[in-house]
């Protein structure tokens, strides 16, 4: 069984296009696990039109993109376990390709075609963009794990929830608790289509925001949290 987790707030304007472009690669006994953080937009009614496989939660916790998802991990049930933004769009092949890798590793994260919606930037190859590799250290210091593009075995949960109740990248809790834990496997395939349109949740294509002194505590932070989880 595959559960999809996906985290969801005002986005009513790219979800349809995305949530059908993952149920199509679903079994019957597949699930859409969404967890709403509060949307005011036509979100919900757009996810309930859709198909009996999708689940809503909502997220009655603490705010925000990484608590989001978080809820929707902890009411997943599958035995393989997609992370999805709600504005990308699926190749027809990453259910496929992923559970494949999946056989000989615990977590697979796959490259994906990042585009521009307002062609300000040409597309790009996202592993390119972040020099994305596995290793515990590599991405301690420059992260390449990014949820949209992460599937990964039900027995990782045991190990991650709890998310550590400070940390910013729930993916980069996920992946750095895999390098310590179990196996990573980055796989070049191009299986989603990364949408940047200028109100993503993340920036994961895009230069780091926070100062250098905040950039350090913070990695020394997410060690502390690795080492002693």
């Amino acid at each position: 069984m595959i559960s999809v987790c996906m985290a969801t707030y005002n986005g009513e304007k790219y979800i349809r296009e995305q949530v059908e472009s993952i149920l199509c690669q679903l079994g019957p006994e597949d699930e859409i696990v969404i967890s709403d953080d509060g949307s005011k937009d036509h979100t919900i009614q757009i996810l309930e039109s859709l198909d009996k496989r999708i689940k809503i939660y909502y997220n009655e916790g603490k705010h925000g993109v990484v608590p989001n998802f978080e809820n929707a991990l902890k009411h997943s049930s599958g035995d393989y376990i997609f992370f999805s933004d709600q504005d990308d769009i699926w190749s027809p092949d990453k259910v496929e390709r992923c559970l494949n890798a999946l056989q000989d590793s615990d977590l697979v994260i796959h490259n994906s075609r990042v585009f521009f919606e307002d062609d300000s930037q040409p597309d790009g190859d996202f592993f390119k963009m972040r020099n994305s590799g596995s290793g515990f250290l590599k991405n301690l210091y420059k992260n390449s794990f990014v949820g949209s593009c992460m599937a990964f075995k039900k027995e990782v949960k045991s190990y991650v929830l709890p998310f550590p109740e400070h940390i910013l990248w729930h993916d980069m809790w996920i992946g750095l608790m895999v390098e310590k834990k179990g196996k990573t496997k980055f796989i070049n395939d191009q299986l989603l289509y990364y949408r940047r349109h200028g109100n993503n949740a993340s920036a994961t294509s895009e230069s780091s925001t926070f100062s250098l002194a905040f950039q350090i505590k913070y990695r020394l932070q997410m060690l502390w949290y690795t080492l002693f989880r």
